[in-house]
This record gives structure tokens, C-alpha cells and sequence, in this order.
């Protein structure tokens, strides 16, 4: 089942009155399912917050692979961080901050 088909399943059933007597914690239970993940999600969103303005000081207007830019700040990285991690940062996270430069391997710079 979808997410939204979820929600609107419990939006409906929150608007039958005296539902949640009737059927006690299937509410809880539904929006449980809605809310599964969310701390884990954000945990990672901290997480790669916390190395935004350490990535985005050491990128210039200058490419640099993410192999360069990963052995550049690496000390100053969390333990947890890698660079697997940083590129999917700048991939999927600060595009409209990042230029991505096509090619053999992929280079980044400032926007």
C-alpha cells in the first residue's frame, strides 16, 4: 500500500466519530506504519547536515573528483562517514549548491 493511500485511510477513519472506542489502537497502529523509519531518516538528515558546510568550504570553482575532495577533508569527518557517503551527497542532496561535471570520473564544483 501506498503512503498516501495510508494516510487518507487514517485522515477518513480519525473523521468517524467514536471509531478509536470501537476498534481501540488501530489508529496507533496505522500511524506506527505511517511514522515507521522517520528517526532513522533523521538521523542520516543531521548526519549529512553536519558535513554540509565542511564539504562546501573545501569545494572551489576548480572540479575535483570526489576521491580528491574525500581525501581532502577526511580527518574532519565523522568516523561513520565515507566516501560513498560524500558522493551521494553531492549527487542527491545539494544539487542546486554543486555543479556536476560529466565524465570519467564525475568532477564537482561550486555553483
Amino acid at each position: 500500500m501506498k503512503k498516501a493511500t495510508l494516510e487518507t485511510v487514517v485522515n477518513v477513519l480519525n473523521e468517524i466519530p467514536g471509531f478509536e472506542d470501537g476498534y481501540p489502537g488501530v489508529l496507533d497502529e496505522l500511524k506506527a506504519e505511517l511514522n515507521k523509519g522517520a528517526a532513522e531518516k533523521a538521523a542520516r538528515a543531521a548526519e549529512y547536515e553536519a558535513i554540509h558546510d565542511l564539504i562546501m568550504n573545501n569545494l572551489t570553482n576548480t572540479p575535483v573528483t570526489v576521491a580528491d575532495l574525500f581525501a581532502e577533508i577526511e580527518s574532519d569527518l565523522p568516523a561513520d562517514m565515507n566516501r560513498y557517503k560524500v558522493q551521494y551527497a553531492l549527487n542527491n542532496l545539494w544539487q542546486d549548491e554543486i555543479v556536476k561535471i560529466a565524465g570519467k570520473p564525475n568532477t564537482y564544483r561550486r555553483a
